[in-house]
């Protein structure tokens, strides 16, 4: 539970009408009750809200103009986006802290304050757990893995030597961060594959949040980097040496080959796959199962690319429009 004042002040938002009530978790305003938060971006939204059992309503100053006082309003822009900022301040105040007996920990990690290590979590030599973080269940943390203040590393997620983890990353149930990549050198006297050198290093920046059963894996012998804000969907694979720029949002079961580079704000729809040493340029959308060619560059800020080689989607759609066409007047040569 939090003051409804602590939650307004958290999320910039201007608290109006009664001010004393506490919150323990946001809700859908069909399945609130006495002590949740919901939002409401239109009238109907509004309406349903205020009929609710809910403790309170974000909204936005045009809204608020319209509601009867009967509950408290938190006023602000973007009620989506304050009612998200609270759902994390809830879950944040019900972690659990402390290290759980069945729990390996070697003796020389440093621990901050408030951290929570579950039960068969191992922590091996010389790794630190920053404040208020959390270890989930059959994790672990290899010898001199960083890990941030205020992470969440949920249950069986690995972390090999050589990861750093910055301040509030979410890494989800499965995951696996800084395993070899896959390269090899073939032997051209026996057909044979040894494996190149993997020993660089993989760094997560801040506020990253990376999905269930996700890999990403460690620079060759040099980093792969996975910056500011960048949200990975479930079943992502990243390759070595790739760097993915800031705000980058990657949906399930896509991959990308080693070396390549993601620019900031790209967004990559689900099954998309990008070879090696491609770069996809800045604020680019790649749509669902788009295919990048190895060393392939794709520019252009806002623009869709679609198809296998991927390309601009107008001109993605006419090859599609000319290609029924010939496929019609195909058929009525046939007939």
């Amino acid at each position: 539970m939090l003051p409804i004042k602590e939650i307004a002040a958290s999320i910039g938002a201007e608290l109006r009408g009664e001010t004393g009530a506490a919150i323990r978790c946001v809700a859908s305003a069909a399945h609130a009750d006495a002590d949740a938060l919901v939002f409401a971006e239109d009238e109907a939204a509004l309406r349903e809200a205020l009929d609710s059992q809910a403790a309170a309503v974000l909204v936005t100053e045009d809204l608020a103009r319209q509601a009867a006082d009967t509950k408290p309003l938190l006023v602000m822009r973007q009620p989506r986006l304050g009612f998200a900022r609270a759902a994390q301040l809830l879950r944040a105040s019900d972690r659990k802290t402390g290290v759980h007996p069945a729990a390996a920990v070697a003796s020389n990690v440093a621990l901050g304050e408030k951290v929570f290590i579950a039960a068969y979590a191992v922590v091996e030599e010389g790794a630190a757990i920053g404040e208020g973080s959390s270890i989930g269940a059959g994790s672990v943390i290899g010898a001199g893995v960083h890990v941030g203040k205020n992470c969440n590393i949920y249950p069986r997620v690995v972390l090999y030597p050589g990861v750093t983890l910055g301040d509030h990353v979410v890494v989800h149930a499965g995951a696996v961060l800084g395993a070899d990549g896959f390269g090899y050198v073939r032997d051209a006297a026996t057909g044979e594959y040894l494996q190149f050198p993997q020993q660089g290093v993989l760094i997560v920046e801040d506020d990253v949040e990376i999905g269930a059963n996700t890999t990403i894996d460690r620079g060759a012998l040099g980093e792969t980097r996975i910056a500011r804000g960048v949200k990975l969907d479930n079943l992502v694979h990243v390759g070595h040496n790739v760097r993915v720029g800031k705000n980058v949002v990657i949906a399930a079961q896509t991959g990308v080959s080693g070396s390549s580079v993601i620019g900031d704000d790209a967004i990559l729809g689900g099954q998309v796959g990008i070879g090696d040493h491609a770069e996809i340029g800045e604020k680019v959308i790649l749509g669902g199962q788009a295919g990048i060619l190895p060393k392939k560059k794709l520019r252009g800020p806002g623009i869709v690319f679609w198809g296998t080689p991927a390309q601009p989607l107008k001109d993605y759609l006419k090859q599609l429009a000319t290609l029924a066409r010939l496929t019609r007047a195909a058929k009525k040569k046939e007939d």
